[in-house]
């Protein structure tokens, strides 16, 4: 899943609106984008497409290897997630002032229903149970490979606090697979 020693000539190939060489940057980042995404709440394909967007804007003044690639476009998603999450809070404010209202005069959106009707992934409902800064540190450590200084600098947090959250994380998630019956197998530890 990295484009390797041709990341240089694709990223300028893309730079210069060559659709195959974003396309290429869009299909080796896409996937782990969406596995990170869809840990911390928001639906992983609107904040996903909201970040290719932003990333499509700036794609021209982008400097950097294929590792500050990766970091550049995931602080991008983070702050899309974010924004996500400050639309969707006041979103929920409004949703509450019409709660108020009697029912006929409430609009219908099938949007709710569909949103209702959807189930995830076990292992994402396993990492919802962990504090937000656990889960988003072991999705970006884990579902998108970054290194634990890369992580750092997207979540604001040194590589120590990086490293804690990582670790106190997956033993809680330990816990919980133990306390439904799971013995997980021991993996290597999150290490450089």
């Amino acid at each position: 899943m990295v484009i390797g020693e041709d990341f240089p000539t694709v990223l300028t190939r893309a730079q210069q609106g060559d659709e195959e060489a974003f396309e290429t940057l869009w299909r080796d980042l896409n996937p782990a984008l969406l596995r990170y995404l869809s840990v911390n709440g928001e639906p992983a394909e609107d904040v996903a497409s909201d970040t290719w967007a932003t990333v499509v804007k700036g794609l021209r003044r982008f400097t950097g290897d294929e590792a500050a690639w990766r970091g550049w476009v995931f602080v991008t998603a983070r702050r899309r997630a974010v924004d996500a999450g400050r639309r969707r809070t006041r979103a929920a404010q409004l949703e509450r002032g019409l709660a108020s209202l009697p029912p006929q005069n409430r609009p219908f959106d099938p949007a709710d229903l569909v949103a209702a009707s959807q189930d995830t992934d076990a292992a994402l409902r396993l990492l919802a149970e962990l504090s937000p800064l656990q889960a988003e540190v072991i999705a970006l450590r884990v579902l998108t490979g970054l290194s634990t200084d890369e992580v750092a600098k997207i979540v604001h947090r040194s590589p120590g606090a990086v490293r804690v959250a990582a670790h106190r994380g997956l033993r809680r998630l330990e816990e919980i697979l133990s306390a439904h019956g799971v013995t997980p197998a021991r993996s290597e530890t999150l290490r450089e």
